[in-house]
């Protein structure tokens, strides 16, 4: 194959935010490679497509800031309409102990400068979203500025636009391994369709980024996470522009798309399967019961099996991102273990890795915390209890 300055690994919306950011900053010798027949068909094109800033550590909502920015600006700058429907998020609290965790979270998004993120009683609440039960509900959170965006719009418009600034994107290759030089430096990619000289490669293969780590001799601990989305026939029970609503105590969620009320509630993978992502009927049936209680108008309405879907989160274990050179490996630059996060931190993920590989450093915002060498260091960051 032919040689490239910078390979990136992996072309979902990560791998393409980096490719586009490299070339803005005037690197057009780069090339993607997904083993994908074409776009969008791994984790990206899995994503429900949420955007929020409502986090309970500083450097999500720092991140969260940035890529709204740039999602402002999207359009102009990229040509492609990212989709970002600021519907807003309601956190819903049934406990005191679950409104202590949404206050406390608040508290840091205020200090960053969310300042629209809001307590809301039961009776703003059910103005917020008339269809729920308010039974038990003792309380929550709103942010008018969250809302929706549009994951393969996002990942076709970086793509194209990394295009006509020269990135390269292969289809169809897989990455078979990394041949390091005696001072720790990738030096080859290898891959199904032959080797290639390199001299810096990005880590974006999501769910499968530790395999690619291990290729380089180095740890990554990034491990996949099925997430299951049970979606029902097309109706118009609520509307398009009801806020993504979240039990804060179990996870369990909703928000409309294309038509369809897609129900959503975070369950452990299957054990010795990691990376299975079908789809469980007694899940389905769980969370339709689950959705049931809750949101009563629901039980009119069927879940259509053919038209849910499951998808790969990839965690890492302080559920943040972990951004920068690999420990050991110079030149290997992770973008990786954004654990639910990834399509909506892509933006800014994206341009501060390309600040990073171009500067030494993330000159945007301070990312430090995110260094991939704090596992070893065990300075992981602190987990937020709800958000």
């Amino acid at each position: 194959m032919t040689p490239a300055a910078v390979a990136v690994i992996g072309g979902g919306v990560m791998g393409a935010s980096a490719a586009y950011h490299l070339a803005v900053r005037g690197q057009r010798d780069v090339v993607i490679l997904d083993r994908a027949d074409g776009p969008g068909a791994g984790s990206t094109g899995r994503a429900t497509g949420g955007y929020r800033a409502q986090y309970g550590t500083a450097i999500n909502v720092r991140l969260s800031l940035l890529a709204r920015a740039k999602l402002l600006r999207f359009q102009d700058e990229i040509g492609v309409d990212p989709g970002y429907l600021p519907a807003g998020y309601l956190w819903l609290a049934e406990s005191e102990a679950e409104l202590a965790a949404l206050d406390a979270g608040r508290r840091v998004q205020h200090a960053e400068g969310l300042r629209e993120a809001t307590a809301v009683a039961p009776p703003e609440i059910a103005r917020l979203n008339p269809a729920i039960r308010l039974d038990g509900i003792v309380g929550g959170a709103f942010c008018p500025s969250d809302g929706f965006i549009r994951p393969l719009r996002i990942l076709e418009g970086y793509l194209a636009a990394a295009g006509r600034l020269g990135v390269r994107a292969e289809w169809g290759v897989e990455v078979t391994g990394l041949r390091r030089a005696g001072d720790g430096r990738v030096v080859e990619v290898r891959t199904s369709h032959g080797a290639l000289a390199v001299e810096q490669v990005v880590n974006a293969a999501g769910p499968w980024a530790a395999a690619v780590g291990e290729m380089a001799g180095t740890s990554l601990p990034v491990t996949p996470l099925r997430r299951q989305i049970a979606a029902t026939v097309p109706c118009d029970l609520l509307p398009a522009d009801m806020p993504m609503t979240i039990w804060a105590g179990d996870g369990f969620h909703l928000r409309v798309r294309d038509g369809r009320v897609l129900l959503l509630w975070p369950t452990p993978g299957v054990p010795g399967r990691p990376f299975d992502a079908t789809v469980d009927s007694s899940w389905v049936d769980a969370v339709t019961a689950m959705a049931h209680a809750r949101v009563p108008v629901l039980r009119a309405v069927a879940v259509d099996l053919g038209a849910s879907w499951a998808g790969l989160y990839e965690m890492s274990p302080d559920k943040h991102a972990i951004l920068g050179a690999a420990p050991g490996c110079p030149n290997l630059y992770c973008i990786n273990g954004s654990s639910g996060h990834g399509v909506m931190h892509a933006p800014a993920l994206g341009q501060l890795l390309a600040e990073i590989m171009c500067d030494g450093q993330a000159t945007t915002l301070d990312v430090r915390c995110l260094d991939p060498g704090r596992f070893e260091r065990g300075d992981l960051n602190r987990v937020a209890e709800v958000l």
